[in-house]
């Protein structure tokens, strides 16, 4: 049996329906994403999990216990929200012991275990500090320590890392995935971020209007997109309605499908024995870091390009250029 099992979840406001008959599975010791843009549904099954809102019908068990009815407080589930909540005339210590207190602990363990827990989110040294005195990444992982140390069933995560700068967000994303294996707590993230979503998941569930949109690892999301929504959410692919892509290779393609969808970085300047052939002019050049993204056209239709940056190597604009696809790299869409 799944450790958290979601089934037939339904939410509605009066009219209005947010959640449609959602069904998910969550290991134990498992780090699960739910991704999608604004206004998809996503944190308010969070919300629901965490007993903040009611159901409209389904069911939530955790261990195999229905807690649809249980008190929020009951439910051994903590969260972690993008506001960081702390208290702010407390010490980070006194803030991350807090639960621990609620709980009547002896006073020597819960020093014991914030020692521990702070030594886990590389706070050691800011134990005496307030939170006005921490940085936003800091006060993240105070907020993080605070909700771990009570030892939930399952750690919800509300979009904890949005509000942070890039380069402190994806520091905290590897540290978040090191202490989820370190503990092996289940851990629900919320994000709209489809790079955090790849780099922590075990799991991603994708979301659009209220639904779950696909299923499956980082990498089956990315790699096996199933429709024209996954796949301009997920990797900025390519895609192409059968008449335009066999008219861009001359040739007619297996199949009933009538959308295809190929990665940027899957096409590419050299043929390769079985490749298919796109003629087109390059037309935009942008480099991002390590990655050049050219915007190639063939008639009126526009595709990308994503490449490697190789010292003295560059895209010449205006330039008749023959682009290359392996068969195998261009996939079926419903």
């Amino acid at each position: 049996m799944s450790y958290v099992v979601i089934e037939g979840l339904r939410k509605t406001y009066g009219t209005s329906e947010v959640l449609s008959n959602i069904d998910m599975t969550i290991e134990k010791g498992e780090f699960v994403t739910l991704l999608g843009p604004s206004g998809c549904g996503k944190s308010t099954i969070l919300r629901i999990i965490a007993g903040l809102t009611d159901v409209t019908s389904g069911a939530i068990k955790i261990e195999g216990k229905v807690i649809n009815n249980m008190l929020p407080k009951k439910r051994e589930v903590g969260m972690v929200f993008q506001s960081y909540a702390l208290f702010p005339n407390m010490t980070v210590r006194e803030n991350v012991a807090f639960g621990l207190k609620m709980k009547k602990i002896d006073r020597k363990e819960i020093d014991l275990q914030v020692e521990e827990m702070l030594a886990i989110v590389h706070l050691t040294d800011k134990v005496n500090a307030y939170p006005h005195e921490l940085s936003g990444g800091q006060q993240q992982r105070v907020a993080l320590a605070r909700a771990l140390i009570v030892r939930p069933k399952v750690l919800l995560l509300d979009e904890p890392l949005s509000a942070l700068d890039a380069q402190i967000r994806k520091k905290l994303q590897a540290d978040l995935r090191a202490i989820q294996m370190e503990l092996g707590i289940t851990m629900v993230l919320v994000t709209h971020d489809q790079e955090e979503a790849m780099a922590v998941s075990d799991k991603v569930f994708v979301m659009s209007k209220g639904e779950i949109a696909q299923r499956g690892t980082p990498t089956e999301i990315y790699t096996k997109p199933e429709s024209e929504f996954i796949a301009n959410f997920i990797g900025n692919y390519n895609v192409f309605s059968r008449k335009e892509l066999e008219q861009m290779i001359g040739e007619t393609l297996p199949g009933g499908c009538l959308k295809f969808a190929i990665r940027p970085e899957a096409i590419h300047l050299e043929a390769a024995p079985g490749d298919l052939k796109m003629n087109a002019i390059a037309k935009e050049s942008v480099m991002n870091g390590n990655i050049i993204r050219t915007v190639f056209q063939e008639g009126n239709r526009l595709f990308s390009v994503e490449q490697l940056h190789h010292r003295g190597y560059s895209i010449e604009l205006g330039k008749a250029y023959a682009c290359f696809v392996a068969r195998e790299d261009v996939i079926d869409l419903k």
